[in-house]
C-alpha cells in the first residue's frame, strides 16, 4: 500500500465534497466558528479542538491543516500580535484554505494567517519551492535526480520551511496518525526542532488501546480514515517523551472510542506537552516543595520530590515548576540574600536545609538577572 498516495487522495476527495466518515463528534467554540465560511466548516475533518491552546500573541504552528478551519480560530485567538502558519501537502486542501485567506486575514484583531505546502514530518522542505525548482530543471536521469537533492539539502540549510525554534505553539487536528510508521519518529522531532524553548504542543489525534496489527496497517481504507495509522495510547506519550519534551500528558480523553475495529478501541485523546528551556543549571539557593496529595513526585529529568520536603534545585528547574505547568503542585522559595550561581544541577534526593532559606519569599520565581523577586 502506498499510503501517501492514499491519504492525498481520500483527502482530496474531502476538500471537494462532505466526507462525514473522516471525523468525529466535537465541541468547538461556537464564536470562533461565527466568523468562517460555510464551506470551511463543512469540509473539516478533526477529533478535537486545539485551538483552544492558544494564547494572545503566540506564533502558532498547525500541521496537516487541511482547509484551514483551525487556523483561523487559532488566529481569532493569537490576535493582531499573534501569527498562525498551516503547513499541509494536499493542493486541494490548500486552495480550500487559500480561498478564504484574503477575507479572514482583512477582518480586525486576527492574527496573520499564511499556508504553506509542505510534509509535517520534514518541516525544512519547502515543497512549493521544490516544485518550481523540478518545473524549471526536470528530473529525468540519476544526474538530475543528484542535482535534486544537493538542491533539497541547500534549501533546508539555508532557507528552512519552518525554522528552528520559530513557533510557541504547535498543534494538529488528527493529522499524526497519516504519517507512516517509519515517519512518525522523525515527525516528533521535527516538532521539537521549530519550537522556541519554553514553546507548547496541543496534539489532537485517535489513539488505540492496544498496538495496531500489520494486516489492519495494511487496509488503505482504515488507515486514510486515521484508523490504522494511530500510535496506541502509551506509544504516543512515548513518542513525546523519547524527543525530550517535558509534562507530556493527556489533557483530554474520550470515554468513549470513536470506532471499535476487531476489538481494539479507537479514540480521540488531545496530547500536550513543554519544551524546556536550554539554559545552564545554575544554583542560587532556590528550593521548592511539593505539596501533594501523593507521597512523592517525579519529574522527567528523574529529580524525586517527597511531599511537604524543602528540596534544592537549580535556577532553571524552579522557574519550570513554579511558572510553568506544575505551578499549582509546587511551593517555590527564593533565597533571602541569593548567592553567587554556582554550574550546579542537585541531586537526586537533595535537601535544602530550612537554615538556608529563612527569610526567602515562598510563591514567587527569583529573577537571577534583576536580583529580585
Amino acid at each position: 500500500m502506498n499510503i501517501h498516495s492514499t491519504v492525498l487522495d481520500r483527502y482530496s476527495e474531502g476538500a471537494k465534497t462532505l466526507q462525514p466518515s473522516l471525523c468525529c463528534p466535537v465541541s468547538y467554540d461556537q464564536e470562533l466558528l461565527a466568523l468562517l465560511p460555510e464551506e470551511i466548516l463543512i469540509k473539516d475533518y478533526g477529533c478535537g479542538d486545539p485551538s483552544r491552546y492558544v494564547q494572545p500573541g503566540d506564533v502558532v504552528l498547525d500541521l496537516g491543516s487541511g482547509g484551514g478551519k483551525v487556523c483561523y480560530m487559532a488566529a481569532q485567538l493569537a490576535g493582531p500580535q499573534g501569527r498562525v502558519i498551516g503547513v499541509d501537502i494536499n493542493d486541494d486542501m490548500l486552495a480550500l484554505a487559500c480561498k478564504y485567506q484574503a477575507e479572514m486575514t482583512a477582518r480586525p484583531g486576527g492574527a496573520q494567517v499564511e499556508f504553506h505546502k509542505g510534509y509535517i514530518q520534514d518541516l525544512t522542505l519547502d515543497v512549493a519551492a521544490m516544485e518550481q525548482y523540478l518545473a524549471v530543471h526536470p528530473a529525468r536521469t540519476a544526474q538530475d535526480l543528484a542535482r535534486l537533492e544537493s538542491w533539497k539539502t541547500q534549501q533546508r540549510r539555508e532557507s528552512p520551511l519552518i525554522p528552528d525554534n520559530s513557533v510557541d505553539l504547535v498543534i494538529s487536528n488528527c493529522v499524526l496518525n497519516l504519517v507512516s510508521d517509519a515517519d512518525k519518529r522523525q515527525l516528533v522531532r521535527e516538532i521539537f526542532r521549530v519550537l522556541k524553548p519554553g514553546g507548547h504542543v496541543a496534539i489532537s489525534d485517535i489513539v488505540s488501546d492496544e498496538p495496531v496489527p500489520a494486516h489492519l496497517k495494511e487496509d488503505p481504507t482504515l488507515w486514510s480514515g486515521c484508523i490504522s495509522g494511530a500510535f496506541d495510547e502509551q506509544s504516543f506519550l512515548q513518542a513525546f517523551a523519547a524527543a525530550g519534551f517535558l509534562c507530556v500528558s493527556y489533557d483530554k480523553w474520550d470515554a468513549r472510542p470513536w470506532q471499535v475495529v476487531e476489538g481494539i478501541e479507537f479514540r480521540a485523546a488531545t496530547l500536550t506537552a513543554v519544551k524546556g528551556e536550554a539554559s545552564p543549571c545554575l544554583d542560587y539557593g532556590h528550593a521548592v516543595i511539593y505539596r501533594g496529595p501523593y507521597a512523592s513526585t517525579t519529574d522527567d529529568e528523574g529529580h524525586v520530590f517527597p511531599r511537604g520536603e524543602r528540596m534544592a534545585v537549580c535556577e532553571r528547574t524552579f522557574k519550570f515548576l513554579t511558572e510553568g505547568p506544575l505551578k499549582n503542585d509546587f511551593i517555590g522559595i527564593t533565597p533571602q540574600a541569593p548567592r553567587e550561581p554556582l554550574p550546579w544541577c542537585a541531586p537526586h534526593g537533595t535537601r535544602r536545609p530550612a537554615a538556608e532559606s529563612k527569610g526567602g519569599t515562598h510563591g514567587a520565581a527569583y529573577d537571577a538577572k534583576s536580583g529580585c523577586c
